[in-house]
């Protein structure tokens, strides 16, 4: 710790103020002009405005307190660690405290905030609870607060403000990239499918494929863990992950499939696509097996469901607006672009290579994204020890 720096409980700094919920069953108090704030209104820095605003009456009868504009406000139970700045004097609901100091003289609110957000992970390591973490007030009033002279609270508030909105646009574009890296490999994609040269034909989907759509067993039959005469039953989430593995008993009226076929989802997330698995499938996912091998590559089959050519047409043909589901005739009827067989060989090649390469894209921007955060919690712990 610097010469000059003192270390003092938060509640000797500052006033920390508790919030409460009017009551729900009146509709009028929330069909006022104050701003009432819960854990949901905390996404970005600054609270600008709310999800609900109250009438002084429901001030008058609950817990709540309004926090006043500028100051800081900290969830303590349901988002237990967040921090913000109030934009605006705002009541708080019964998660959230107001941190007020009580001398501007001796303790800048900035300098406060960001110090706030320093401890977030102590104040998040302390939660207790079955079912929501928490902390209690004592705790909270408890913290130990490094507190320099107040040209040094400024020094420290100026570097932090600008390294920070450094490093958020910084974490914007990494996070635009890793968000652009698949679409920019389906781009590819639609442009391999759709080059139709030499040799090309469209052909329908069920002259190449059998179709099938899947069973759904009673769920009171589900077993989580592998029984005799059970088979692995496979759903829409099972695709990427055995996370959530069931087993049902084997029966002549389970519909399965073997690892050379081809699973598209076929409800909610249409034309997700996975292979390589052994077991019973439900009536949200579509088998797709390859009858034409003379004809259609296992490979190119693979990577042409996922494309615009397959889901996409799936989803313009979507029979649900808010649910995406696609019929089995759906699939059927589909023409898709079919090259000669040593063309399809070509386009599987490219498509790994460009797979491979939107693989290493996104790890380098995930990377990048967790070397900002690793940054910021750097750059927190120097401001707070004196090192900055």
């Amino acid at each position: 710790m610097k010469e000059g720096w003192k270390v003092k409980p938060l509640g000797d700094l500052c006033e920390v103020v508790g919030g409460g919920t009017p009551s729900k069953d009146k509709t009028a108090y929330y069909l006022g002009d104050i701003p009432w704030a819960t854990v949901r209104d905390m996404r970005q820095d600054n609270i600008t405005e709310t999800e609900f605003c109250i009438t002084e009456e429901a001030v008058r009868s609950s817990a709540t307190n309004i926090i006043p504009s500028g100051n800081v406000v900290i969830a303590t139970r349901v988002g237990l660690g967040k921090v913000c700045l109030l934009g605006q004097d705002t009541a708080i609901n019964q998660d959230l405290r107001g941190i007020i100091p009580r001398d501007a003289k001796t303790l800048k609110v900035r300098y406060l905030y960001w110090w706030l957000k320093s401890v977030s992970d102590v104040i998040i390591a302390e939660g207790t609870g079955a079912t929501v973490q928490g902390v209690k007030l004592p705790f909270i009033k408890s913290l130990p607060l490094p507190l320099p002279p107040l040209p040094e609270q400024e020094r420290i508030v100026g570097i932090l403000d600008e390294a920070f909105d450094g490093i958020a646009k910084a974490k914007a574009t990494a996070e635009a990239n890793l968000q652009n890296a698949p679409a920019l490999f389906q781009n590819h994609l639609q442009t391999v499918f759709s080059q139709q040269g030499e040799g090309w034909t469209m052909e329908r989907l069920d002259a190449l494929t059998e179709l099938s759509r899947g069973h759904n067993p009673p769920k009171s039959t589900f077993s989580h863990i592998p029984k005799n005469g059970y088979v692995r039953f496979y759903q829409i989430r099972d695709g990427a992950s055995d996370n959530y593995a069931v087993y049902v008993p084997d029966s002549p009226k389970l519909h399965k499939m073997k690892k050379d076929d081809i699973m598209m989802v076929a409800y909610r997330h249409v034309g997700r696509a996975f292979r390589g698995v052994e077991g019973a499938f439900n009536v949200a996912l579509c088998k797709i097996s390859n009858a034409r091998r003379d004809l259609l590559n296992d490979d190119y089959l693979f990577h042409l469901i996922p494309s615009q050519f397959v889901k996409g047409e799936l989803l313009k043909r979507s029979e649900r607006s808010l649910i995406p589901s696609m019929s089995i005739d759906h699939l059927r009827e589909l023409e898709i672009p079919l090259p000669p067989l040593r063309e399809q060989q070509k386009i599987v090649e490219l498509i790994t290579v460009l797979s491979c390469e939107t693989q290493r894209l996104e790890s380098l921007y995930q990377n990048k994204l967790n070397a900002l955060d690793e940054l910021k919690k750097s750059l927190l712990y120097q401001a707070f020890t004196g090192n900055l």
